[in-house]
């Protein structure tokens, strides 16, 4: 039991610090990043079952997790209301070829972040933008304006 209880806790500690991270995070992985996330599932891994290198212990833990993820994911879907909470929401960054700037900040991007993402999807100039969104999974959308 005490294994599903670490398991349940490390679920929501995980959730929490992947919200607070940030979507520009977790959408550009560096080889570093790359690297801290394998550190971070040792140190979990270590932190959820402790010494306990059982069968059990490893299908409890890996079970736990899985559930809460199921369960994550149908309450999204299911009450609408919960998957800005759960989810976030996405954010212009940039309307009519304009930057919102508080929007940037709130994600930690320049304009340089914006315009090498435009550039990754042949838009040369972000003036050529009606809107650029950050979706919730960390990527760009831009639509362009219309000739």
């Amino acid at each position: 039991m005490d294994i599903v209880l670490r398991g349940i806790f490390v679920f929501f500690f995980l959730y929490v610090l992947l919200r607070v991270m940030g979507r520009r995070e977790l959408s550009s992985l560096e080889p570093f990043d790359l690297i801290l996330l394998v550190i971070l599932g040792d140190a979990v891994q270590q932190g959820l079952t402790q010494d306990d290198y059982s069968l059990t212990g490893a299908v409890l833990a890996v079970g736990t997790i899985a559930t809460l993820q199921v369960v994550t994911s149908y309450l999204n879907f299911r009450f609408p209301k919960l998957r800005s909470v759960l989810d976030g929401e996405p954010i212009v960054l940039v309307q009519d070829g304009k930057l919102v700037e508080r929007n940037l900040k709130r994600e930690r991007l320049t304009r340089q972040d914006v315009a090498e993402a435009a550039r990754t999807q042949s838009i040369a100039s972000l003036d050529d933008v009606a809107w650029a969104i950050m979706e919730t999974s960390g990527k760009f959308s831009f639509i362009k304006k219309s000739e």
